[in-house]
């Protein structure tokens, strides 16, 4: 169902009110539930960061963990993710039971913010809660990015994953501001945040059950999908290069507390103060996720997920630069969230096409999982080179290196028109497409004539 009261049919053939229309409001062109979706993301986002933005408080203050306990505990934090995604979409894809899966994961994430209180002040207590909590999140990605592509039509795929990012980006916003307040009333009771961080996912919880729609779309035969057929997707040459070219571009990615410990060390930015640094790049992502899903629907998805990276270029170069003070600051952090807005939801969307509907989320949780893991070993190899060459050598490494992969994406990324279903299911090569750039594939959102195995 859509908020503009269209039908599924007239969407998909012409789909006028997807258009940037002067005569609907932005929120009338996007599936209904995918705003569904983008209020829970919002509500366990605002959950999220606020145990992420005192959470490094936390460790180093209270409990006194080294930098380098904690650059471990920071790994932990990111990796975690990486070991259940393709769990969870397989999952999701062989019970065609989205919204089950996703929900699990949110309530499993959910119920870690009451396992910090258990944890006190146990560090490897501490680290399963987190590493349980990220679980969560891995669980729930796929599937929740699976119903956005299935919900929405293929034309309108960027402008809806920008809708959701931004609704997810208000919360990410939120949360550190509302941990603060927390603290600044109950005179810094860690055990306040999470709390009230609990009582702030659970919500999400309820949100989700019951505002948001599952997708159950059976295979054609009646097939349970096997695991083996989301690796049978990389078969399709187009679905193998992004999966690939994503991977590479992530090892040269350099992760968020890196980019702003850099700023903090750079500009000599006071320890109060560093918690805020995040809200400049979360602002600017928030403003461009809408208008760059937008354009990217227009002048193509792949165009726009490397243009992000080459923005991302542009904030180490600011990094590296000789300026100095709020002509660092503010550039970097405006750089780092266009970055955000122009590859999070784009690269879904430009995936989604390419995927058979009954294996769309084994396929997106294949994708993120390489993505993920190459950041993981990104943050190893910066952290690397900033021990054994200084911070600033390090950064004109990874600069160096996002700069050469950029020119290899740039000849290497698919058409965003390019589909699995030009591969057969013995593994053949690619049929020509002679579709005109830009144009949807014919019976996007329908199940593919045969499951790939």
């Amino acid at each position: 169902m859509y908020i503009s009261a269209s039908s599924s049919t007239s969407a998909a053939d012409g789909a006028p009110g997807l258009r940037p229309g002067r005569r609907a409001g932005l929120l009338r062109t996007v599936p209904a539930n995918v705003v569904a979706l983008g209020a829970v993301s919002m509500v366990t986002d605002v959950s999220s960061e606020m145990v992420s933005a005192v959470l490094p408080l936390y460790l180093v203050l209270q409990l006194g963990l080294s930098p380098l306990a904690f650059g471990m505990f920071d790994s932990l934090y990111s990796g975690a993710t990486v070991l259940v995604r393709l769990v969870g979409g397989h999952l999701a894809d062989r019970r065609q039971r989205r919204k089950l899966v996703a929900g699990i994961g949110y309530g499993l994430s959910a119920v870690c913010k009451l396992g910090l209180l258990a944890a006190g002040s146990s560090v490897g207590a501490l680290g399963a809660v987190v590493a349980a909590d990220r679980a969560g999140k891995g669980l729930r990605t796929a599937p929740r990015d699976a119903l956005i592509s299935l919900s929405t039509p293929p034309q309108a795929l960027g402008l809806a994953f920008g809708v959701h990012r931004a609704m997810d980006t208000v919360g990410a916003f939120i949360g550190p501001l509302a941990a603060f307040a927390v603290l600044a009333a109950t005179g810094t009771a860690y055990d306040a945040v999470f709390v009230v961080s609990f009582c702030v996912a659970a919500l999400g919880v309820v949100l989700l059950v019951s505002l948001v729609r599952d997708r159950q779309d059976p295979p054609p035969d009646r097939r349970e999908p096997a695991l083996r057929a989301a690796f049978g997707l990389l078969r399709a040459a187009a679905f193998r290069r992004t999966c690939v070219l994503t991977a590479a571009l992530g090892l040269v990615t350099v992760s968020d507390s890196f980019i702003y410990l850099l700023l903090q060390r750079r500009l000599g930015i006071a320890p109060e103060y560093f918690p805020l640094l995040p809200l400049g790049t979360t602002g600017a992502y928030l403003l461009l996720a809408v208008p760059l899903g937008r354009m990217a629907d227009r002048t193509g998805r792949f165009r726009m997920f490397l243009g992000g990276h080459v923005a991302l270029l542009g904030a180490y170069a600011m990094l590296l630069g000789p300026a100095g003070g709020l002509f660092v600051l503010i550039p970097a952090l405006l750089l780092h969230g266009v970055f955000y807005a122009a590859t999070d939801g784009v690269l879904m969307a430009a995936a989604g096409p390419m995927l058979p509907a009954g294996l769309r989320t084994s396929g997106m949780a294949l994708l993120q999982t390489g993505q993920a893991g190459a950041r993981v070993v990104s943050s190893i190899i910066l952290g690397a080179a900033w021990t054994a060459w200084g911070p600033r050598t390090g950064l004109a490494v990874m600069a160096t290196g996002l700069a050469v992969c950029l020119l290899v994406a740039r000849f290497g990324f698919p058409t965003d028109d390019a589909r699995t279903d030009d591969t057969d299911s013995s593994g053949g090569t690619e049929a020509p497409d002679d579709r005109a750039p830009g144009t949807a594939s014919p019976n996007a959102r329908a199940y593919d004539e045969e499951t790939i195995a």
